[in-house]
């Protein structure tokens, strides 16, 4: 990886022609009138998206190229069901659908591997769950199931964990275009009205900076890189990083 240029599946980042918002939305709705060229444009202008993404799953130690490719799939999904009349950016439909689609592949190509006869068990006390469900007209519970197929409680219970994917926070739950749901977001926390008004705050002050602005706030207090990193990542010298961060803070402090 390159300042300013990745190459992943044969593809150069750098060489991607970078889309508003409104060109976005033009090239859906052609596409959504049949338009392939359209399509083949819109794909290829956010092949970035689908690296950010990817970023997150860098720790499973999955080769990036195919967690690119799989990702790539997730984003012909949402071009092809993203409707474009709706009130919202794209990228807010299309990182859930792209997390989805990697996280499913994760899940069929899981690196612990769950013994034959364990995963047996486990489909079996999911059918036989299902069957005394139809059967009592509600869920049964896990002695039930275990005395229904004759083996011990702590086998079926350990059988069907065997096969469980464990969930992340940033899991998609819900989304309908306009807002998406993460797991993240259904877990209650401490924070207080206050906190949540400040963060607000943050947030709009933020909007306010300039791209440069924000990436150098971004790369200084989210990724904690010394002025000097900074410099060296953005192309300018540490006086210009220390000068736009100095005044980026002030302009967030007035205006919250």
């Amino acid at each position: 990886m390159y300042l300013n240029k990745v190459e992943i599946c044969g593809v150069n980042t750098a060489e991607l022609k970078t889309l508003r918002e409104p060109e976005k939305m033009e090239l859906l709705r052609r596409a959504r009138a049949g338009d392939q060229q359209a399509r083949d444009e819109m794909i290829r202008c956010n092949l970035r998206l689908v690296l950010s993404v990817i970023q997150k799953f860098t720790n499973r130690g999955e080769n990036l190229d195919d967690l690119f490719q799989v990702g790539c799939v997730g984003l012909i999904k949402a071009i092809d069901h993203f409707d474009p009349n709706l009130n919202v950016r794209f990228s807010t439909y299309g990182v859930p659908m792209i997390i989805g689609e990697i996280r499913r592949y994760l899940r069929d190509n899981n690196m612990v591997r769950v013994s034959r006869s364990m995963r047996d068990l486990a489909y079996k006390a999911m059918q036989t769950r299902e069957q005394l469900q139809g059967k009592n007209g509600r869920e049964p519970t896990v002695e039930e199931i275990s005395r229904e197929m004759g083996s011990p409680k702590e086998d079926v219970v350990l059988a069907l964990e065997s096969i469980m994917e464990p969930s992340s926070l940033y899991d998609p739950v819900y989304s309908d275009g306009r807002d998406t749901i993460f797991v993240m977001d259904q877990i209650k926390d401490r924070s207080t009205d206050s906190d949540w008004l400040e963060e607000i705050a943050l947030r709009q002050a933020m909007g306010e900076l300039s791209e440069r602005e924000k990436k150098i706030l971004s790369l200084r207090f989210f990724s904690g890189k010394t002025q000097i990193e900074v410099s060296r990542q953005v192309g300018i010298s540490q006086a210009q990083v220390s000068r736009i961060e100095k005044g980026a803070l002030e302009r967030i402090k007035k205006q919250i």
